[in-house]
């Protein structure tokens, strides 16, 4: 895994479509290691051992659902996390131990927020790390082009346009320094905000909902 800041760590990259990668992230948390999203990588499961392995894994959505969820329960005894709406059907590969169905802080301070659209279940977590940064991990819910421009993560017949930008609504009065998706389209899912007002980066995703 490679470190990305302080206290955080990103597996390799994986391409799950055309022109579309993913990395899962490791947070160091007070109360044991973190890890958000999923990566079927095996040898970075394997190499989380040194960084402590994983005491609760969150999924931001369904599509993440893969056999590796056991593997790093088996491997690391983790608890697994994620919506309400879609338990039902993570569940039928992992056992799941804890779902989001409503805004709340969990242990360490993580903050799970339900933002249903790209898919019902679709959830994003807002963490206060000790290194003087607030990161925001926001699944496909919101992601930048390969230009680097904000959109919705809206796929039509798959994606809930209204619940989405009802969501994105909710996201934009957060204040993240740094932003995190799952998906991207680019060179990173990694986003420093620096002097970029993040409720402008929602405001370029909503637009970019209307034209879709």
């Amino acid at each position: 895994m490679r470190r990305i800041r302080p206290d955080l760590w990103e597996t390799e990259a994986e391409y799950p479509a055309p022109g579309l990668s993913t990395h899962a992230y490791l947070w160091a948390a007070p109360g044991g290691n973190v890890l958000f999203y999923n990566t079927t990588l095996e040898h970075e499961i394997d190499g989380m051992a040194r960084l402590g392995g994983v005491a609760r894994q969150y999924l931001s959505h369904q599509d993440e659902i893969a056999p590796s969820l056991r593997a790093i329960r088996q491997r690391y005894g983790s608890t697994l996390h994620c919506g309400a709406a879609e338990a039902d059907v993570v569940g039928r590969t992992c056992p799941v131990d804890g779902v989001v169905d409503e805004r709340r802080v969990e242990l360490d301070g993580l903050e799970v927020l339900p933002t249903p659209g790209h898919t019902p279940g679709s959830t994003c977590f807002l963490v206060s790390s000790a290194h003087e940064a607030t990161y925001l991990f926001t699944g496909d819910t919101v992601l930048r082009d390969a230009e680097g421009k904000w959109f919705a993560g809206y796929i039509p017949g798959h994606s809930d346009r209204d619940a989405l930008a009802a969501s994105l609504s909710e996201l934009a009065k957060l204040a993240p320094d740094i932003v995190i998706s799952s998906g991207f389209v680019g060179d990173s899912g990694v986003t420093e905000l620096g002097e970029r007002a993040w409720a402008d980066c929602v405001d370029e995703a909503l637009r970019s909902l209307e034209r879709s």
